[in-house]
């Protein structure tokens, strides 16, 4: 596996949960508040993005090795090109360590996600 173009990220794990955008209930998103979470939502929308995505969240520690989350029945390359789309959404965020990259859930984006969902307001 090349590790040629991998960023690193900082870690999310202090970070505040700062809402994206309003409440779907609170009225019409601006254009600019849909774009936004159309890039996160459509990143998610993958099968393979979507049980990477669950295989980081769910890993113990709250972050895991791109050698521990490869195995979703797609080639190396492919994980990998699927990982960078959600660093790019900024659902992940990415550590370098050695020859290792580790994955962490970008805690604010996804509350974020989940507020502009939540229907009881």
């Amino acid at each position: 596996m090349s590790n040629s173009g991998m960023v690193e990220l900082p870690a999310a794990a202090a970070e505040a949960v700062v809402p994206c955008c309003p409440p779907i209930t609170a009225g019409e998103l601006s254009p600019g508040e849909a774009e936004r979470m159309a890039v996160m939502f459509k990143a998610l929308s993958d099968p393979v993005r979507l049980r990477l995505f669950s295989k980081v969240a769910s890993h113990a520690g709250g972050e895991a090795c791109v050698c521990d989350i490869s195995d979703v029945g797609v080639s190396q390359p492919t994980v990998s090109h699927h990982l960078k789309k959600l660093r790019e959404a900024g659902l992940l965020t990415s550590e370098r360590r050695g020859t290792w990259v580790y994955y962490r859930v970008a805690p604010s984006v996804v509350a974020a996600m989940s507020a502009m969902l939540d229907l009881r307001t």
